[in-house]
């Protein structure tokens, strides 16, 4: 039997790893929609969206809606869902924050099976491409990104828009060239279809 969002979210709050944040009242931050056409798989909240409670409010969200092309409205939609690897923040590490907890990908398959007209998945950087693509990764990230063609129609593998990662993209003026007009337009073809049913 399937469960439903609510069920699978009272499990993820009764783990006892996750007690911490249970404890200090924090939610799993998630934008989960039965409607959804595009899901897009991170690695894990940070620091400022804990604060908040919003999936990519922060630094990293503004550039993957700029490589997108959403703006915030229909970035936050029910035709857009947002489900990281890990749905709370892990910490901080020496540089950047820790690791997405692995453990957490077990509450994926539940919340998959709610959202049913999912057209494209979006792998944000190398902790989702390695869960999803596996052994059909490229040996690098960088090969993974650059060689996206070889997974659609269903994955979309980009690098993490986190400002942490300027240097990579300033090594690799392709990705902002060839792979982000390539994902917009696989964006607004998702998109498109959804706003022919609403016209119809």
């Amino acid at each position: 039997m399937k469960k439903e969002f609510e069920q699978v979210f009272n499990e993820v709050e009764q783990d006892p790893r996750n007690a911490e944040y249970t404890q200090r009242g924090i939610k799993p931050i998630v934008q989960l929609s039965k409607q959804a056409k595009i899901l897009i798989i991170s690695q894990a909240p940070g620091k400022k969206v804990e604060e908040t409670g919003i999936p990519f409010n922060d630094l990293s969200g503004k550039k993957l809606r700029e490589w997108m092309g959403l703006d915030d409205n229909t970035f936050y939609s029910d035709k857009i869902a947002i489900m990281p690897m890990d749905f709370y923040y892990p910490g901080k590490a020496k540089s950047g924050d820790l690791p997405p907890r692995a453990f957490m990908k077990q509450y994926h398959t539940a919340l998959l099976e709610q959202m049913p007209n999912i057209e494209l998945i979006v792998l944000v950087g190398k902790y989702a491409i390695d869960a999803y693509l596996k052994e059909e990764a490229y040996p690098t990230l960088t090969e993974t990104v650059k060689n996206y063609a070889c997974y659609l129609p269903k994955y979309f593998p980009i690098v993490h828009p986190s400002p942490l990662n300027q240097g990579w993209r300033k090594k690799n003026p392709w990705f902002e060239e060839n792979v982000v007009p390539v994902l917009r337009e696989k964006i607004q073809a998702c998109l498109g279809d959804t706003k022919k049913e609403n016209a119809s």
